[in-house]
């Protein structure tokens, strides 16, 4: 079996070598309540896209400091009860998507919403005091601020977790059977939202990105997937007079310490020769995972769409 990272027996056992801050469950705690305060109903905007199964709804609503945030979701037509939903996250530096791209959802009777990340090349407001976007940096974004809740991923989590909200508190939409899934950061994010919010029911992450970030500095071996964590040293801390106080910083956003709060059934979806989201950093969220869980593991595959993927993702959310 190829073998890029960690043996496959080595992969099942360990559980991450970056750090938990001490306070990582009130931070979040606190975060929560922010976005809690700033929930309102959201505004539908009826897009003329000529779905024939859904109407199509460009989604508003105000995120935590005051950031107006766009999705896409389709609901189907002829609604006459309560329907399962689909949240779907996007990787890095990408958008929402186009309508059509997931509008089969709504064959199938679900509901589907689609998220643009602030900051990303979505319509998104990003409150960074700038106009227009950044696309990277997202993961250091923050870091120096000595107030940890500046940290970009923070806001971009609750955005997420916002979402979802916004569809379950929908007449239309069964709250009971809300999903979220999606690929590299869209996998983080889907993970992330769950733990945040325990009554999503399924999670699909597929190559989740924005996981045990120390393993995957120490790598140095990643083209793309986390370059900013060493350029940041290299620019602004060459001696590394400040690592332990990065690496427990980024511990706020590391997806593996919301792991065990995940209650949801998951489906982790992974590729053995992943040289942007390694996939040991992968296996230390998915171990520290206690809910119902499976992992379907493609062996020659790097960080990439794989053959059969999409079909098993709509299997396990689909399936009763």
């Amino acid at each position: 079996m190829p073998c890029f990272d960690m043996p496959l027996e080595e992969l099942k056992t360990y559980t991450g070598s970056s750090p938990r801050p001490a306070d990582f469950d009130e931070y979040w705690r606190r975060g929560m309540a922010e976005m809690e305060s700033v929930y309102a109903p959201p505004e539908l905007v009826r897009s003329d896209f000529p779905a024939k199964y859904s109407d199509c709804y460009d989604m508003y609503f105000t995120g935590v400091g005051g950031a107006r945030i766009h999705c896409r979701i389709h609901l189907p037509k002829n609604i006459t009860k309560p329907v399962p939903c689909v949240c779907f996250y996007h990787g890095y530096a990408g958008n929402a998507g186009d309508w059509w791209w997931h509008s089969y959802w709504a064959a199938q009777g679900y509901a589907y919403a689609s998220i643009d990340c602030r900051g990303q090349s979505g319509t998104s407001k990003d409150v960074g005091g700038v106009k227009g976007t950044t696309l990277f940096g997202h993961i250091i974004r923050g870091l120096e601020d000595p107030n940890p809740d500046k940290l970009l991923y923070r806001s971009i989590y609750l955005d997420c977790v916002q979402m979802a909200r916004c569809m379950m508190n929908m007449d239309c939409v069964d709250e009971t059977q809300v999903y979220t899934t999606g690929v590299s950061q869209g996998g983080a994010l889907s993970l992330v939202t769950a733990a945040l919010e325990p009554k999503i029911a399924k999670v699909v992450t597929a190559s989740p990105f924005l996981s045990d970030y120390k393993r995957a500095w120490e790598m140095d071996i990643l083209p793309d997937g986390y370059p900013e964590i060493k350029d940041y040293f290299r620019h602004r801390d060459p001696t590394h007079e400040t690592e332990k106080e990065v690496f427990d910083k980024l511990g706020y956003i590391d997806i593996q310490n919301h792991a065990p709060n995940v209650r949801a059934k998951v489906l982790m979806i992974t590729s053995l020769m992943d040289d942007d989201c390694p996939v040991s950093t992968q296996f230390a969220m998915y171990n520290k995972l206690t809910c119902e869980k499976e992992v379907l593991i493609y062996p020659d595959f790097r960080h990439e769409l794989f053959p059969g993927m999409s079909d098993a993702m709509f299997r396990f959310l689909v399936d009763k």
